[in-house]
């Protein structure tokens, strides 16, 4: 492997990681990962592996990471709407140009349930952010 490789390895699991020190300094020279933690995003627990006490510095490194990771996550939802959003404008697009007869009966029920269930939601929430202010 090229260059320097990082103290700590974070397997991305629901929710959260593993986490895994990373060993270089042993006598076969091979690589070594040392469990020493599970994070849980959702919660923000840090919970050591087995009977392992985390260091000031593991614990600095977990939290960056679940700080890192969680503004990571907020932009992949924002992407996805709008990638939604661009499916929706594509699919009236394919409704009204290229959609047969059979394949609008296979999908109009599924999208216009979909369609009003976000419909209540988003005017819900946004009556709700109005008269807040």
């Amino acid at each position: 492997m090229a260059g320097e490789l990082p103290e700590y390895y974070f397997r991305v699991r629901d929710n959260g990681a593993l986490v895994f020190r990373v060993d270089l300094e042993n006598r076969q020279r091979r690589i070594e990962m040392d469990q020493i933690a599970v994070v849980n995003l959702n919660r923000d627990e840090i919970k050591p592996h087995g009977d392992r006490a985390l260091s000031e510095a593991d614990l600095a490194a977990i939290r960056s990471w679940m700080s890192e990771r969680k503004a990571l996550l907020a932009l992949r939802d924002i992407d996805d709407i709008h990638r939604a959003i661009d499916h929706l404008n594509m699919t009236a697009q394919w409704a009204q140009s290229r959609a047969s007869d059979d394949q609008l009966d296979a999908v109009t029920d599924d999208l216009l349930l979909a369609m009003h269930d976000l419909r209540s939601v988003l005017v819900r929430k946004k009556a709700e952010r109005l008269t807040k202010d």
